[in-house]
């Protein structure tokens, strides 16, 4: 990835020298990928916006301690990654620190029975996200850590601080409930 004739390796280490020009760079290059995460846990606009800058201070605090010896391609993806870890966590503290209690209250509800409908249209970005802030935060939570940032149940357990079959269980019952929502929405008949 080459940005106004940087590479990416090159802005990292400028940013590790805290110059501006590398800094200004990284936040140019990496605010949409950044925003991308957020606004797949936080539904507030507002919100999402105040953490993705909380992020790149965080980038920008912690960046000595990113090492990656890859060509120029797995350099960005192993950068990638390290942000969007990054951005995850501090999504999931603010839920945390949003709503105490958030993980335990959803256990008790309603069961979805699990069916094995396969969505064979494809859907835009805009009207996942639009079902996935319909589903129960933590819901929501467990999905994005499992589907998108693929992480596994044991990982999510350690941290959300939950027993690995609660994570299981809150991901089986986000699919069912965006299959239950895809099917009203479009009006598909299983």
């Amino acid at each position: 990835m080459i940005v106004n004739g940087c590479s990416i390796k090159n802005i990292v280490a400028g940013c590790k020298i805290n110059d501006i020009y590398s800094r200004e760079q990284m936040y140019k290059s990496f605010y949409g990928y950044i925003m991308g995460v957020m606004i797949r846990y936080i539904t507030k606009q507002n919100d999402a916006e105040e953490l993705v800058n909380d992020c790149f201070i965080r980038i920008f605090n912690n960046i000595s301690s990113f090492e990656n010896n890859g060509d120029e391609e797995n350099y960005k993806k192993a950068f990638k990654g390290w942000i969007g870890t990054i951005a995850s966590r501090i999504a999931i503290d603010h839920l945390r620190k949003d709503k105490k209690g958030f993980l335990t209250d959803e256990l008790e509800k309603v069961d979805y029975q699990l069916e094995t409908t396969f969505v064979q249209n494809r859907m835009e970005i805009n009207e996942i996200l639009a079902l996935m802030e319909k589903l129960p935060q933590t819901h929501r939570l467990v999905f994005n850590l499992y589907e998108i940032e693929g992480f596994s149940h044991d990982e999510i357990a350690k941290i959300l601080h939950i027993p690995s079959s609660s994570s299981r269980v809150f991901l089986t019952r986000a699919k069912n409930r965006l299959r239950v929502l895809y099917e009203q929405q479009f009006k598909v008949v299983s």
